[in-house]
């Protein structure tokens, strides 16, 4: 079977599995154009489709490919830039040269880590951000010297890696040579760290992070509990920071709500200038919606921008998934209606909890507050207890649709009143709480990532 017929063979049965809309959306104009040691590489039309469909659809696409050539083990995804011709002399095999002319996304700077394309001036403050966005602004001015360390934090989506790494290159772009800038997922740090103690090279790893004049480290939440890494980046943290150095970190959460994180760590994130970007409000995603139309020479009613800014709340990838999603249709049918919108959004918004248990649900909220589960579902009436427990109640019955008298089970062998009250009584704060609004929402993306 050669790729050609294998991918439309595969189209065929993952088109079973999601809505035909996303089906036209992401997957119509896909290719497999390679295929070696078991990884499929396919390709889509933008890096937009590219993050989308790997985020979503992953799955289900290494899955159906599997059931057709059990050989495969993984798919990896790129961009088709270029319209290049693939012609091969092995059948259904594309050039190598061709392939790799035509699979050119943005480059990152290799020296830096930074993708050219988050710049500070793209960045859309509003309400949620502004503070955030201000403290970026004055590090680039006075760097080392103003806010450092900068902890910018906020849940997924919502624009924190845009902003550091729009001050990093910011700050290349305004300094030139002169300033040695380093971009780094906490993930790499860690591999490297890794690296260097299995090839005994931990003298080059240092030199790597502390020889740099601002070092940005993004999701520095997943280091907790990394014993050698804590350590390392402890190190290299109080190397940069007492030779001025700026130092710029993010995290979905607050340095005091890091489970696990050392508490030397955590005193240095707090004694430094902390930022959150929260959950945009409904002018900051309409906002946005109407800029990135305009980035794109793109038009849409404003009946369709109200629906997905009032819909599409909390994380700005989806928002814009969903805005280039309804641009595809624009064009596929020369024409866009609310019906079909209203169709994207809530293929969008709809979250899986078939897999999702109570246990799961008790745990994030647990976890986000760090108290003991057991103290949850306990008779504990300590107000550090409490609080959390109202959230778990309503996140029972909000995310799994638990009857009153199960949560009050479930939670200390309650009366289902008081589940009842717990359910009222949060859904009412949420609508005036702004605080008490992002923390579930940041405890229900806990919840989803389990």
């Amino acid at each position: 079977m050669d790729f050609e017929q294998l991918w439309q063979t595969a189209l065929g049965e993952i088109e079973l599995q999601i809505s035909r809309p996303n089906y036209l959306t992401w997957l119509k104009h896909s290719k497999l154009v390679d295929k070696q040691e078991g990884i499929a590489l396919v390709s889509l039309p933008n890096n937009f489709a590219k993050e989308w469909v790997e985020n979503k659809y992953q799955k289900i696409i290494l899955s159906a490919l599997r059931n057709l050539d059990d050989s495969t083990k993984k798919i990896q995804f790129t961009v088709n830039n270029r319209p290049v011709q693939l012609n091969s002399s092995r059948k259904g095999r594309p050039d190598p040269k061709a392939t790799q002319l035509i699979f050119e996304e943005l480059k990152v700077d290799p020296e830096t880590n930074l993708n050219p394309r988050y710049i500070l001036n793209s960045f859309i403050v509003g309400k949620s951000n502004e503070l955030a966005y201000a403290a970026a602004a004055a590090v680039v001015e006075e760097i080392g010297r103003k806010y450092n360390p900068l902890f910018i934090y906020g849940g997924v989506g919502l624009g924190k890696t845009h902003l550091i790494q729009g001050i990093g290159n910011e700050i290349k772009n305004k300094y030139q040579n002169n300033v040695r800038v380093k971009y780094v997922p906490s993930e790499k740090f860690t591999n490297d760290v890794i690296a260097g103690i299995r090839n005994k090279r931990m003298e080059d790893m240092k030199e790597k992070y502390r020889n740099v004049d601002v070092l940005i480290i993004d999701d520095i939440q997943f280091i907790s509990g990394k014993e050698a890494t804590e350590e390392e980046f402890f190190h290299t943290f109080n190397t940069l920071y007492e030779n001025n150095k700026q130092i710029i970190i993010s995290s979905d959460r607050p340095p005091k709500f890091l489970p696990t994180l050392h508490e030397r760590l955590q005193s240095r994130f707090e004694g430094g200038m902390k930022a959150d970007v929260g959950y945009p409000d409904y002018e900051l995603r309409l906002a946005i919606l109407k800029t990135k139309l305009q980035e794109r020479g793109e038009e849409l009613p404003e009946n369709i921008l109200e629906l997905i800014a009032n819909k599409i709340q909390k994380n700005l990838r989806e928002l814009e998934g969903v805005l280039n999603q309804a641009i595809f249709h624009k064009h596929a049918r020369n024409n866009i209606t609310l019906k079909v919108v209203e169709e994207i959004v809530e293929e969008t918004i709809q979250q899986p909890t078939k897999n999702i248990n109570p246990n799961q649900v008790i745990k994030a909220v647990a976890d986000y507050f760090q108290v003991s589960p057991n103290d949850l579902v306990g008779r504990c009436r300590q107000k550090s207890i409490v609080g959390p427990r109202q959230i778990a109640m309503y996140l029972l019955r909000e995310i799994l649709g638990l009857s009153y008298p199960d949560i009050g089970q479930k939670l200390g062998k309650r009366d289902h009143t008081t589940a009842i009250y717990a359910f009222t009584k949060l859904s009412e704060e949420i609508n005036r709480n702004q605080d008490l609004n992002q923390k579930v929402i940041a405890i229900k993306d806990l919840v989803y990532k389990e």
